[in-house]
């Protein structure tokens, strides 16, 4: 058994085909993710990727429609992440397949 403590994560990512990481994989990616209220993060989109991402905490808009603990929302290739964090929000993302580079931001 391996155990991490402590890792700094970048941005909260610990498995993928990065490092660091606990699980090296070219498969998917996996995050923990706090977004605290009124958070500004970038509009994006991921060219191939699909984002799958299960709200653990708080309320959020994406899309225009808002989200609340315990929802899962899926965002395919082309889709636009354009969050909004209405309350501090915990956040299990998992992203397949892990690709490096695969983000474009949104003006």
């Amino acid at each position: 058994m391996n155990v991490y403590r402590k890792t700094p994560w970048k941005g909260g990512w610990f498995v993928g085909d990065f490092e660091p990481s606990a699980y090296r994989t070219k498969e998917f990616e996996v995050c923990y993710k706090v977004h605290t209220k009124g958070e500004e993060w970038p509009k994006h989109y991921h060219k191939v990727a699909t984002e799958i991402n299960y709200l653990m905490r708080g309320t959020m808009m994406v899309q225009g429609k808002k989200l609340e603990a315990g929802d899962v929302f899926i965002l395919g290739p082309g889709e636009v992440a354009d969050p909004e964090f209405l309350e501090d929000c915990e956040l299990i993302v998992i992203k397949t397949p892990s690709l490096i580079g695969d983000k474009y931001p949104v003006k």
